[in-house]
């Protein structure tokens, strides 16, 4: 099953094809390839060169996304291709979103046999992740309408860095997101990224007030980069003023990789200062993740204060939510989107061969 796509690109007088799927809009002559390496002009059309293609199929816990609001505890059948749209210096899926090599797509699969694998696997959802789905648009949106064709919900993790043609085109097909703020000033994204807040803040803006999407927002707090306070309170001020108070954020710690493996790792404290700027300017929802901590991986109740669910990891414990989705103390609605039981997929990660 491949459906009809619309061709994001223009003809410019100089003979070149310009690709408008993102914000980059490389020109390309015949046989060129954009920065993201698997858009390829081909004659007058720019092709996608990796579809059915895939660095592997892995059924995982949909909190790795990550996404704790988002069906908690049920298993998410996960994939990617190869290249990205953004040159992000510290790149923690280098080896993937980097790469230049197809023998990195090793796998392949069609839409429909993604959709079998994860109905035989029990699966809720299917998630375009470990690259930014964006640039495989074609394969990502012909898998997310099988997905649906099959009861099956669909997550993007994107960086969100999607030209405003095509933003409406691609999340209408997804169910849920996580977008990656990566910093919080144009400086960050221009001098670590190649890219532009600008085009991110816009994605952000058009999935909470134009779009069905359920979004949570993850920041991988990067030491002496995107860490000051005063970067952190313009980012929480921004969010809870324009996005709400009730968006999950997840503040991560980053880890040597790539182009920084002379950096520090983020300390712990760190994190707990970013938490505890985003609870005073309002937000109700502020996560850790990649370390231990129990505490502050926990979903709580905005209203009373409660422990809702927690988490060991990827493990769900305790559930103390009712079927609508509410708080079982005081029956505040939980922004997200709940089953009437917990998943227990729990640590689990499961390779798929097709």
């Amino acid at each position: 099953m491949i459906s009809e796509h619309p061709e994001f690109s223009r003809s410019l007088d100089d003979g070149r094809l310009q690709c408008t799927l993102c914000p980059r809009d490389c020109k390309l002559s015949d046989a060129q390839r954009g920065l993201c390496f698997v858009r390829q002009r081909q004659g007058n059309r720019i092709a996608l060169t990796t579809y059915g293609r895939s660095s592997g199929f892995v059924i995982d816990p949909i909190e790795k996304k990550p996404l704790n609001h988002f069906l908690p505890g049920t298993p998410v059948l996960s994939f990617g291709t190869a290249g990205c749209n953004l040159s992000c210096k510290f790149c923690q899926n280098w080896d993937i979103s980097k790469s230049r090599e197809m023998d990195t797509l090793q796998s392949s699969a069609t839409p429909d046999a993604i959709v079998q694998a994860a109905l035989e696997h029990g699966c809720r959802s299917v998630a375009f992740t470990y690259n930014d789905p964006v640039i495989f648009y074609e394969y990502a949106v012909d898998t997310a309408i099988a997905c649906h064709k099959n009861g099956l919900k669909t997550v993007a993790v994107t960086a969100g860095y999607i030209s405003e043609q095509a933003r409406p085109r691609f999340f209408e097909h997804m169910d849920a997101a996580n977008v990656d703020l990566k910093g919080f000033s144009e400086s960050f994204y221009h001098d670590l990224c190649a890219g532009s807040l600008s085009h991110v803040l816009e994605t952000l803006l058009y999935l909470v007030h134009e779009s069905q999407v359920w979004i949570e927002i993850t920041t991988l707090l990067i030491p002496d980069e995107n860490d000051s306070p005063e970067e952190l309170e313009a980012m929480t001020k921004w969010i809870a003023n324009n996005l709400g108070k009730h968006i999950p954020l997840h503040f991560t710690a980053f880890h040597p990789d790539y182009k920084f493996t002379n950096r520090s790792a983020t300390p712990h404290q760190t994190l707990m200062i970013a938490r505890k700027i985003a609870l005073n300017n309002g937000l109700k929802h502020v996560y850790l993740g990649n370390v231990h901590d129990i505490d502050n991986a926990a979903t709580y109740c905005h209203n009373c204060g409660i422990v809702l669910i927690t988490r060991m990891g990827y493990q769900l414990g305790e559930w103390h939510l009712d079927e609508q989705g509410a708080c079982e103390k005081c029956g505040s609605p939980i922004p997200g989107v709940f089953e009437a039981q917990a998943g227990n997929w729990g640590n689990r990660f499961q390779r798929i061969r097709f």
